[in-house]
């Protein structure tokens, strides 16, 4: 095994060529290298870990004409669950990461897209992220056998992803009016069910109305900015390293399959709005005091809104069982594993009917020692 640098001309062509043998090169997960599968020669990518420098949002949506930080890209639609994914030059036919769903590549069109700025290179290859799924799989109740099956046979199932996101920063100050709950306690007779008078304590709540101002930080929000995958099966794989982040390199990207966001900037601040109003909320809450808070009003200004464009890797297989596609996941970087499960209706059948058998032989033991 040799190290031989790559073909500098034919990184441009989106396939990376070995320069030994001519072969397709593909990044190799968990190294700073790109593989061939021919002749095994590894190419050594050069990254330097480098200061991560955010964008103004506001100065970019006002200026979102511009060409700044954009690149022109070949997309298809999938007609299945509507992933756009980027198309590499002389593809001629390929099929949906997320469902596996055939797709039309002369439907495909070109659009300019804000560049990603960073990226997280795989970090769990093929076999460990097939491992960690097959571990998943076996310990999940009342699973189809097929589905166990199909686990055990996922190695080329599973296709590597890189999945676009928004990061975003900002400072915010929060004006709320509401209530402070003061808890204390009275004393309070009852009868009791054997007709004698009894004494307890009964929690009341004094409130009072409460009013200010706080402030927070956010730093790197992460909003996912594809649609192709159930929201919360996405943030289920957070967390992420992101301060292992390094920039954008077209060679990490060579043997993986990479989408296109669907969520645009503006939108995905929207998303990020939500995720941070839950700390602006708790931050209130703490505010008012007391031992329960109610919120009236809430007004937010956000400052300093910065925001980066990134891709994070996913290994992902989709399986389909009685007609319907369930979509599993695996974190490209920590191993963790996330996914939509099936239940075989004849193993959930079994199963009550063994619980029944077991509460009648029960019921008869019992009755025959009477």
């Amino acid at each position: 095994m040799s190290d031989i640098p790559f073909d500098e001309n034919a990184q441009n062509t989106g396939t990376i060529k070995c320069k030994n043998c001519g072969a397709n090169l593909k990044f190799k997960p968990g190294t700073q290298s790109l593989s061939c599968d021919y002749c095994q020669t590894l190419n050594e990518i050069v990254a330097e870990k480098v200061e991560v420098i955010e964008n103004d949002f506001n100065s970019f949506i006002d200026n979102a004409e511009s060409k700044t930080e954009q690149q022109t890209i070949s997309t298809v639609k999938c007609g299945g669950c509507g992933a756009n994914t980027t198309l590499q030059p002389n593809v001629t036919s390929t099929n949906c990461p997320y469902c596996d769903t055939p797709l039309v590549i002369k439907d495909a069109s070109t659009c300019n897209i804000i560049k990603p700025s960073y990226v997280l290179p795989f970090k769990t290859d093929r076999n460990k992220a097939k491992d960690g799924f097959i571990s998943w799989v076996n310990g999940l109740w009342f699973a189809p056998s097929k589905l166990k099956l199909y686990a055990r046979n996922s190695t080329e199932r599973l296709k590597g992803v890189y999945m676009p996101y928004w990061t975003y920063d900002s400072n915010t100050e929060s004006n709320y009016t509401g209530m402070r709950g003061d808890h204390y306690y009275v004393s309070e007779s009852y009868t009791d069910s054997n007709g004698n008078r009894q004494t307890r304590n009964v929690q009341k709540t004094r409130w009072s109305a409460a009013s200010g101002h706080v402030s927070n930080t956010f730093d790197d929000v992460l909003v996912c900015a594809s649609k192709s995958l159930p929201e919360k099966l996405v943030n289920d794989l957070e967390p992420w390293d992101l301060p292992e982040l390094v920039s954008y390199n077209d060679n990490f990207l060579a043997g993986f399959v990479t989408e296109s966001y669907q969520t645009n900037l503006k939108d995905g601040f929207g998303k990020a709005k939500i995720r941070m109003d839950e700390k602006i909320r708790s931050s209130v809450n703490s505010d008012i005091g007391g031992d329960a808070q109610q919120i009236t009003t809430l007004s937010t200004e956000y400052n300093d809104i910065k925001f980066k464009h990134i891709l994070l890797p996913l290994w992902i297989s989709a399986y389909k069982y009685n007609d319907k596609v369930y979509r599993f996941t695996v974190n490209a970087r920590t191993g963790e594993v996330q996914g939509e499960r099936p239940y075989s209706a004849i193993k959930i059948a079994l199963f009550v009917i063994s619980i029944i058998a077991v509460i009648v032989g029960a019921i008869y033991l019992f009755r025959n020692k009477g």
